[in-house]
């Protein structure tokens, strides 16, 4: 994931044609898929859903009006440009996240960017687009709603790097390439390094398929163990022991993927215990 600052400009016009990859016309609405996330204070200023129906114009004279409203804000360089654009980028081989997870991600870089200040009801108007694959736009007026402009803070590139990589390993997205100082930048992901984040993913016990299939699958067999009658309790301990199977793949993808690229690892939670072991341990006085 690599973020990027661009330069500010007067007019939100030219970033949102740029996220949208197309002209910017009063004739096409902005649904919640694209638009997929906006400062908190929003609801407060419209009417119910109002803002689902704008076009892509009035988002950006939305953005705009703060400079219309606040005449003499300047930055400290004496200028009025006001609209900041950040964007977003995914490795080509990440997989297509939710718009859950856009709307975190979007969140979570205007805060490091200090765009949103979480309980601050004064702070500045943002949305966040997500119109081209891959990729998220975040575009922003620094002058606040109490008139003042908003400062950035002085590591923001910093923190901005260390936020999308914190975010990398929260969704388990895969790394980008990054810098190890002047004239040495490190090569992108081989295809080593990409098919062990991959199997790493599987064996993930929170997020993975694999995690959640054997979870079905026990919630299945506790369901069975609990009715009456010898086939119930023997398609349980069928199941239990498919269950355990599937943890012991598990294991397995995660040390594979340790062979292929050695690194700290998802640990996994440990196996059911086998249906005997409890069975005995109900009857031990």
């Amino acid at each position: 994931m690599i973020p990027r600052v661009n330069e500010r400009t007067i007019s939100a016009k030219d970033p949102l044609c740029e996220a949208l990859g197309r002209a910017v016309t009063t004739e096409e609405g902005l649904t919640e898929h694209t638009v997929v996330v906006y400062w908190p204070a929003l609801d407060s200023y419209t009417l119910d859903d109002e803002q689902a129906a704008w076009s892509a114009v009035q988002w950006a004279d939305h953005l705009e009006d703060p400079l219309f409203e606040n005449p003499f804000a300047a930055s400290p360089r004496g200028d009025r440009h006001a609209i900041a654009h950040l964007d977003v980028r995914l490795h080509p081989g990440d997989r297509d996240l939710s718009g859950a997870e856009w709307a975190e991600i979007a969140h979570r870089f205007a805060r490091a960017a200090g765009i949103e200040i979480p309980g601050d009801a004064n702070s500045c108007r943002w949305i966040a687009v997500q119109a081209k694959p891959s990729r998220l736009d975040l575009v922003a007026n620094l002058i606040r709603l109490d008139g003042d402009w908003q400062h950035p803070p002085a590591d923001l590139s910093r923190r901005l790097s260390d936020e999308a990589r914190h975010i990398e390993q929260d969704l388990h997205l895969i790394p980008a390439a990054t810098s190890d100082g002047p004239g040495h930048t490190r090569r992108p992901p081989t295809a080593s390094t990409q098919l062990a984040a991959l199997l790493t993913q599987l064996a993930d016990e929170q997020h993975g398929p694999l995690a959640t299939v054997r979870g079905l699958i026990e919630h299945s067999a506790h369901r069975l163990a609990r009715q009456a009658g010898a086939a119930g309790s023997d398609t349980a301990h069928h199941l239990e022991l498919i269950a355990t199977r599937l943890h012991r793949i598990q294991e397995d993808l995660n040390s594979t993927a340790g062979r292929i690229n050695p690194r700290p690892r998802l640990r996994t939670t440990p196996a059911p215990a086998p249906p005997a072991a409890r069975a005995s341990a109900r009857h031990t006085p």
